[in-house]
Formats: structure tokens, sequence, C-alpha cells
């Protein structure tokens, strides 16, 4: 049985969310504005300092306000660490249908990638969308982008054709990754990682009713390059997900062993070693090694819970603190 992905009106509570954000500006350290077409673009750390409290503001926006995320402390290999705690009850439409970065922004020289809930109205990716069954008829929506430079009024133009929109009608939340909110909302994707490593492996996503998952948090680093290995670092070597899920016992038995990061021939190095092992062409590396560490999958039918994969410490702490 999958779940019914009716219109849950994510880019309304994103742009809620947005509206809720820009009050706060000063609180947050963001810096908003509006475009010569009326497009509205907060800025989280490219020029603004932005920080962790704009982190978990993208976060949310990401996941089109059905998610719940907050920082935390987690234990991992005896030691104490700063961390992000991610749940939703809607994890096909808030991980899969919203937060994604599925979508390359790439309007003449522009390039950044897109999550967030306004990707349901524009369905570009459309072979993802109607596996999940899912969009919105939205009036205006919200797409949080990851990169480091802010979008343009061509850019937002063209965002907005896609969408069928007005480009007044959009919100931009951006941030690079080198910085502190793309640092927390990039942890913040521990279980979107899961969920699209299981539809990789064939299985539909929409029989994931619940999910709660855990990450550590990158320190922020130097530049984007790096701070790409320690994000997927955090959630490769540090991350944690618990999905509740309509399947047998046999089925989760079999899936549970090829969904944790570890059941990758690439896993246990640092990401960003490997990242260079291939010559920085990031489609060679194996598409199996993104996934948490480690996974728990209880089946609603039976109650059973089945576990695998490992945290690795010592890979996280070399990646994070250089030691």
């Amino acid at each position: 049985m999958c779940e019914t992905m009716n219109d849950l009106g994510m880019n309304e509570r994103a742009w809620r969310l947005a509206d809720a954000s820009a009050e706060r500006m000063s609180e947050l350290r963001l810096a908003v504005r509006r475009l010569g077409n009326g497009a509205r673009v907060i800025d989280a750390g490219v020029e603004a300092r932005g920080g962790l409290g704009a982190g978990l503001m993208l976060a949310r926006l990401c996941m089109g306000g059905l998610g719940q995320v907050g920082l935390t402390s987690l234990v991992i290999g005896g030691k104490a660490w700063p961390g992000v705690d991610v749940w939703t009850d809607h994890p096909a439409a808030a991980c899969m249908a919203a937060q994604y970065a599925g979508w390359a922004i790439n309007p003449n020289g522009y390039f950044a990638m897109g999550s967030g809930p306004l990707r349901a109205k524009a369905r570009v990716e459309t072979e993802l969308y109607a596996k999940l069954d899912y969009s919105e008829d939205a009036r205006r929506g919200v797409l949080v982008l990851e990169g480091g430079r802010l979008p343009t009024e061509e850019t937002a133009d063209w965002v907005a054709g896609k969408a069928g929109v007005a480009p007044g009608s959009v919100t931009f939340a951006v941030a690079p990754t080198a910085s502190l909110a793309g640092g927390v909302q990039i942890s913040a994707r521990v279980l979107e990682t899961g969920l699209h490593k299981m539809e990789t492996l064939g299985f539909d996503v929409r029989r994931v009713v619940s999910a709660v998952g855990t990450a550590p948090l990158p320190p922020v680093a130097e530049n984007d390059l790096a701070a790409i290995g320690r994000t997927n670092d955090c959630v490769l070597y540090g991350g944690q997900a618990h999905y509740t899920v309509e399947a047998d016992d046999d089925e989760l038995a079999d899936l549970v062993e090829r969904l944790p990061a570890s059941a990758s021939e690439d896993y246990g190095a640092p990401f960003y070693d490997v990242f260079k092992r291939y010559e920085h062409d990031f489609y060679k590396i194996d598409p199996m090694l993104f996934s948490p560490g480690e996974v728990w999958l209880t089946s609603v039918a039976g109650g059973r819970t089945f576990h695998a994969g490992r945290l690795d410490p010592d890979v996280l702490r070399t990646s994070l603190y250089g030691s």
C-alpha cells in the first residue's frame, strides 16, 4: 500500500516560513531584497553572514514546511558532536518532491542546484515526479539554491517560466556549501539521501510512512570544494536514519543490507579523497555511496526492525578536523 500524495501545499507552507524568516532578518543575519521583476531573494550566506538559525530556516524551506529540523548533540565513537535532528511524517513529499537537490538552475552562465517545493510545481524532473505521482498547483513558490552567487533577474525569469508562475511569485533562499547555513541544511538531508537511494534501488518511496534521523554538523570550510567533502562525510560516516515502512519482513531484510553507505565499494575514505581519486568527476563515484552510514527499517505490518550499516568516527574526525 502506497501513500496517496495529494497536493500538500508545500509551496504555501514554505512561503509563510519565508515571510516569517524575512521578518527576523536581523536576528537570522539574512539579507532580503527584491529583484527588478519582483522576485524575492533571501541571502543566507553569500553576502550576508547567515548562521545556524539561517541553516535551520533553509532546511525547513527545503522540506516544504513538512519537516521538523533542530540542533542537537550526538555521541559517535564515545565523543560528543554537534548535530542536527530531522523528522517528517511525509517523507516522500518532504524529502523527494521538495528537499532533493534535483533541479540544475543554469540559465546563461548562472549555476546552482535547486531544492524546495517549487520543484513540485515546475516538475522539470519528469521521471521522478511520475514515480511520486505528485504535483502542486501553486500560485507562488519557494526554491532553495545551493550556490555561491545570488540569482539575477534573468535567473528569476527563467525559473518562473519553467514553473509557470510570475517572477514576482518566486522566493529564492540562497547559501553556498561553504557557509554555516549551507552546512546545516546539507546535514539535514540525512533522511533524503536514504530515500533517494531507495528510489535508485527501485523501491517505491511512497511506502515510507515516517522517518527520523540525525547527522553531525560540519565546521565551515574554506571553500565549496572542501565543504562538499565535509558535508557528505557527515551523512556517510555520521548519519543515522530510521524509516517506518509499509513492507513485509523479507523485503525489508533485503533492502536494509543494500541501503547504508557502507554497502558501497567507495566507502571508507573521506569524500574529498574519493572525489580526487575520480579526478573530480562526481558521476564516476559509485551512486550507492550516497546514503546515511547507519539505517533502521521498521515494518508497519509486522513490527520488526531491521538494521544495517555502521558509523566511522575516525574518517569523520579526519574529514572535519584533520586528525
